[in-house]
């Protein structure tokens, strides 16, 4: 990149024909562009320029040099200005692995905006409740909900989301609405546990409150979870951002306002560092709306 440099250096010097002139076209100290041209003449074994007291000339060799080094320095120009396009209009297939419920419910009128945003892109993607495998499926990335498995894929955050507890005006009317933590105990609670049992860690204001929770039914889809509770089957612990279409409809209203359960984090993985501009935007895109969250 540094020879690269000097040699657009040197093109800028013979255009101005002289130092001065390159100086104030490139911003670059005269004493700097004169050490650069003397470090490249040594660099090459030849000598490219006459130097005088009023201005430069091209040697023969210099002559040559110019023309080449003209030609590539234009041809790294124009591939500086094409890569800028690529990555203001990025295009091609994006592949992408996408949580089931989160996508259906919150993701996809984010999905439009970006497509309507970027219209030389395609799309590809995969919403199944498996954890899909980055290095051998041809995903770009998978954006996840809950903390990342595999400490060898690069996972960037998007999103923090706060859980909040929501229930059907019908079931609070039926089994009574909670009044502290400690009432979930004796009520139908919905999540993703085992056996249908298990605890709930909810806080307020940096007070702590473990409950053990359970119910009739043992799930593993947030889909299912949040239509049983419409459906008058139970409490839910879950992100806003899910719930949102039912919580408008009244399906569902929330209760125990002032309590939330732990953050659950949103993430884009992807195998490497190194991705292409289709994938750094949409990754940009997420996190810019997502973080409002």
């Amino acid at each position: 990149m540094e020879f690269l440099n000097d040699m657009a250096l040197f093109v800028e010097v013979v255009k101005a024909k002289g130092f001065r002139g390159a100086a104030e076209a490139s911003g670059v100290p005269n004493s700097t562009l004169s050490r650069r041209i003397s470090a490249l003449e040594k660099a090459i074994g030849l000598r490219l320029l006459h130097r005088t007291t009023r201005k430069v000339e091209l040697t023969e060799a210099g002559q040559i040099y110019y023309e080449r080094c003209r030609r590539i320095v234009e041809e790294a120009r124009i591939a500086h200005e094409q890569l800028g396009e690529m990555l203001a209009q990025p295009s091609g297939v994006l592949r992408a692995s996408l949580p089931v419920d989160f996508s259906v419910t919150y993701l996809a009128p984010l999905i439009a905006e970006f497509a309507r945003r970027y219209p030389g892109l395609t799309f590809d993607f995969d919403l199944t409740p498996r954890r899909s495998d980055l290095v051998s499926e041809p995903f770009d990335v998978a954006i996840r909900m809950g903390e990342p498995e595999n400490s060898q894929l690069i996972a960037r955050p998007l999103a923090s989301l706060r859980a909040q507890l929501y229930a059907s005006p019908a079931y609070l009317a039926r089994s009574g609405e909670p009044e502290s933590p400690a009432d979930l105990s004796n009520h139908e609670c919905l999540s993703m546990l085992k056996s249908g049992a298990g605890t709930w860690t909810l806080n307020r204001d940096g007070d702590m409150q473990t409950v053990s929770v359970g119910g009739r039914f043992s799930l593993n889809s947030v889909g299912m979870i949040r239509r049983l509770a419409t459906l008058d089957m139970g409490i839910i612990l879950m992100p806003e951002a899910i719930v949102t279409d039912d919580v408008s409809s009244g399906k569902l209203r929330r209760i125990l306002p002032d309590w939330y359960g732990a953050p659950l984090p949103v993430y884009a993985i992807t195998e490497t560092r190194l991705i292409p501009a289709k994938t750094q935007r949409f990754i940009e895109f997420l996190r810019e709306r997502l973080g409002s969250l």
